[in-house]
């Protein structure tokens, strides 16, 4: 299968080498260096700019200032932002950490939408920062245009930050140079409980040298620790190139507050003060809804949800789940009765519900943990939906068995799973032949990170639901730096002629280790 047409015209070739790769470059300065156009006295926008949850139609863009600001987007459909579209958007403060996030509607469908983000004086709007520049492509009206994007997770885990000597998050850079329509971030988008040192001694001698700050010298505990850990990321240029020319859909996972965690959990753990989690789990979640643009949940967080459906045009809906908050404590997983699972009742009847009315040719189920890998919490305890025994559900393992019959009772098509979580890329494929539970349509699920973090072992299969690992790149020992083992990134490719999925788990460097195409219109692969 060809790429997009789309994504090797004029304009999106213009886009990586000219106008607007050049403004971001301009305004997005080397660690520690104040932008050469900044006016003195005058908001800036030190970290760039980035959107969220880009459709047809509509987009979030986001900023964050260095002082009080009034945030403005203008928009047009050149780079040279004749007849540009004014976008007012809120005031910006010390409420929401300096954060903004402006809503655009009305775009037109399938178009290359450039844009820049003023930052003025509350009390003096002639007062402006320099613009910060940025582009995306709205999502395509039609089938013919095809979609492409990527996915990954697991940033800055297990002590590895960002390392100069290596160029930073090096795996940002090439998959910008991808150029896809948006980026899928699986979770895992900080390590909250992971400290990170100025240097770390590798295996072979050779130093591993962080970029650090203060919030990233302990664990995470209050709501100014968590914002810190958000920025951290932002310091890295490569990020923030990759922000401005791509729209990112966002969830989360456990190391935004800490490893494991599930609502309420009492820690034992000695570097916490805070012991209660459901309080740290309220403090990241107001600064990870500052510091993402996501269209469920304003800045703040205490009214929202990350679970959402993101559509993109008539080939793809995304189904974000959210397998943190609404879980039931870590466990054996041996109940022979779960309503609540690792979705919740709420969230699981409202997946049914959006599943059964999507009309999308293909529906990404976008899983914060694997299905039927065992992923262990201690000596006894499970973390994600498998525990180990290949007989019938059990557990969590009940909720996902109801989903699964669900989709295949009401023939329910083009669905498949993407998850990150574990620390290495694979690809398995479920079969009910293979499995203890019967009821349910082949499907597969694809495995890709970290993305700037530890690489780790493989994880054992649970036969519940019957898969087969038909590829797996791993390293063999655990914590493996990323000047040892490359980054994972996944890329998902959808034709619009034809309308089949290519599925290619890429290695940083440049490798693609496996491809498998998937055929439109069928309730099982």
């Amino acid at each position: 299968m060809s790429h997009n047409p789309r994504n090797s015209s004029p304009d999106r070739r213009s886009l990586l080498r000219g106008t607007v790769a050049a403004s971001a470059a301009l305004a997005l300065p080397a660690l520690g260096a104040a932008p050469a156009l900044a006016l003195s006295g005058r908001p800036r926008a030190t970290l760039g700019v980035q959107t969220g949850d880009v459709t047809a139609s509509s987009g979030l863009v986001w900023v964050r200032s260095d002082r009080p600001a009034r945030m403005i987007v203008e928009t047009s459909a050149t780079d040279s932002f004749r007849r540009a579209h004014r976008h007012h958007g809120p005031l910006i403060g010390s409420g929401t950490d300096f954060t903004g996030t402006t809503s655009l509607r009305g775009l037109p469908a399938g178009e290359q939408v450039h844009y820049r983000v003023t930052l003025a004086d509350p009390d003096d709007p002639r007062r402006t920062g320099e613009p910060v520049y940025g582009t995306f492509r709205t999502a395509p009206a039609k089938r013919r245009e095809g979609v492409r994007f990527l996915w990954s997770g697991d940033i800055a885990g297990q002590g590895w930050g960002i390392n100069p000597d290596i160029g930073g998050y090096r795996a940002y850079e090439e998959m910008r140079r991808l150029d896809p329509d948006f980026f899928l971030c699986s979770g895992d988008t900080v390590y909250a409980d992971g400290v990170i040192q100025p240097s770390v001694t590798l295996p072979d001698g050779r130093i591993w040298r962080n970029i650090t700050t203060e919030e990233k010298s302990k664990v995470a505990q209050t709501l100014a620790d968590f914002r810190g850990n958000f920025r951290y990321n932002l310091l890295d240029e490569n990020v923030r190139r990759f922000n401005a020319q791509v729209p990112t859909v966002v969830q989360w996972d456990d190391h935004e507050v800490r490893n494991n965690w599930y609502p309420g959990q009492i820690l034992d753990d000695p570097r916490y003060t805070e012991k209660n989690v459901d309080v740290l789990a309220e403090r990241s979640m107001c600064a990870f809804s500052e510091y993402f643009p996501i269209s469920t949940l304003p800045a703040g967080g205490r009214e929202g949800r990350v679970h959402r459906v993101v559509r993109h045009g008539p080939l793809l809906d995304v189904f974000v789940l959210d397998m943190r908050s609404y879980r039931n404590a870590n466990s054996p997983g041996r109940q022979a009765d779960d309503a609540q699972g690792i979705l919740g009742a709420e969230q699981l009847a409202w997946l049914k519900r959006e599943l059964s009315r999507s009309r999308a040719v293909w529906k990404v189920i976008a899983s914060d943990m694997p299905l039927g890998l065992v992923v262990p919490d201690g000596a006894a305890n499970f973390e994600a939906v498998a525990q180990g025994d290949p007989g019938a559900p059990l557990g969590r393992e009940l909720q996902i068995a109801e989903l699964l019959r669900f989709i295949k009772h009401r023939r329910i098509t083009g669905t498949l799973w993407l998850t990150a979580d574990v620390h290495y890329t694979s690809a398995q494929h479920y079969a009910p032949e293979r499995a203890a539970f019967k009821d349910f349509a082949p499907f597969w699920e694809f495995v890709s990170g970290p993305l700037a973090a530890g690489g780790f072992p493989a994880n054992a299969l649970d036969a519940t639901f019957g898969p087969e690992r038909v590829f797996v790149r791993a390293p063999e020992r655990a914590n493996v730096s990323p000047m040892e083992s490359p980054q994972y990134f996944g890329e998902v490719d959808i034709d619009g002629g034809s309308g089949e999925l290519t599925v290619r788990l890429r290695a940083e460097g440049g490798t693609v280790l496996f491809s498998k195409v998937l055929q439109p219109g069928r309730v099982g692969q």
